[in-house]
């Protein structure tokens, strides 16, 4: 029997579960980049947290199987970036893909840079760009724009935790940026060239971490293509590195089992409410939510209910 190119091309999937953390290259979408990196490992699915632009590089944490249940965890996190900002032009986009629709002398002080830095340090209210994700009546509002067509949008507040500049040559600036969720760095780059009087758009754009979460513990396309299966399976961090910000809460088995059957269960300790990441023995079996002394099922592995469920009578 003849074996074709198109069977040869479609390796057979497995069930794979843990999160590998990606550097994402320049020029391919965070999909794209998904895409590729889980037909490397012959997953079964995936999914990424935290999407980068095409020109931007850097940490993409992607997950296997189970992860993508715990991937919202990422999302809400606190992301860190470096930022190259090019002072004395706006561009059409804000960053380096537009055209260039304004030039100014730059005659920035070290002082004067140093104020607005500080400045744009703490909450701060943006205004989301037109070339965004952000949706306006179900489309993303990039959409809008490319038809000529502009979206009336809200500022609204996000943080600015840190902003340090790296170091500066000529009109370019190299800002390591610590912001909350919701953050445009582009839009933090024009604003910033406004503040200073010359303009500004960015040219590049370099994540470094996501929550506690380091590019420098990231594995490149190149280095596992280079590698077989078993090497990039260890390459996989544990489900609960997603959720190691969240206090402990260990069960016993019939506790497991009733909370896989739904069941609230009376805690008789005196936990603080909140969410909680739950174990059976050293076992990560999901999320739980306390509440006044009583906790309910959140996010729990799919092999919870069958391997630690009672009879809802036990």
């Amino acid at each position: 029997m003849t074996t074709t190119k198109t069977e040869r091309a479609a390796p057979i999937k497995r069930p794979l579960d843990g999160v590998l953390l990606f550097d994402k290259p320049l020029q391919l979408s965070s999909n794209i980049a998904l895409q590729k990196v889980r037909r490397l490992f012959r997953a079964e699915k995936a999914g990424h947290t935290g999407t980068l632009d095409p020109l931007a590089t850097g940490l993409l944490p992607i997950c296997f199987g189970e992860a993508t249940k715990f991937t919202h965890a990422l999302l809400d996190a606190d992301k860190r970036y470096l930022a190259t900002v090019r002072l004395g032009q706006r561009t059409s986009t804000g960053d380096a893909e537009g055209e260039i629709v304004e030039q100014r002398a730059v005659a920035v002080t070290a002082d004067q840079l140093r104020q607005v830095l500080a400045a744009f340090t703490g909450e701060i209210q943006q205004l989301p760009p037109m070339y965004s994700a952000l949706k306006h009546q179900g489309k993303p509002l990039y959409e809008y724009i490319r038809k000529g067509e502009t979206v009336e949008r809200e500022v609204r507040p996000v943080v600015i935790r840190e902003l340090i500049l790296q170091r500066r040559e000529a009109e370019e600036l190299v800002l390591d940026v610590l912001c909350s969720k919701g953050t445009y760095v582009r839009t933090l780059a024009e604003d910033i060239g406004e503040a200073l009087g010359c303009g500004a758009h960015l040219t590049g754009l370099r994540r470094s971490g996501i929550g506690d979460f380091n590019l420098a513990d990231a594995r490149t396309l190149p280095q596992l293509e280079a590698m077989d299966e078993a090497q990039r399976d260890a390459c996989l961090l544990p489900l609960d590195s997603l959720v190691l910000n969240l206090p402990k809460l260990e069960l016993d088995v019939i506790q497991a089992g009733r909370l896989a059957q739904g069941q609230r269960l009376g805690l008789t300790d005196d936990y603080p409410d909140g969410k909680r990441r739950l174990y059976v023995g050293r076992e990560f079996i999901g999320l739980g939510d306390l509440a006044t002394g009583r906790l309910s099922p959140s996010r729990l592995l799919s092999g919870i209910a069958r391997a630690a469920a009672v009879p809802k009578s036990a």
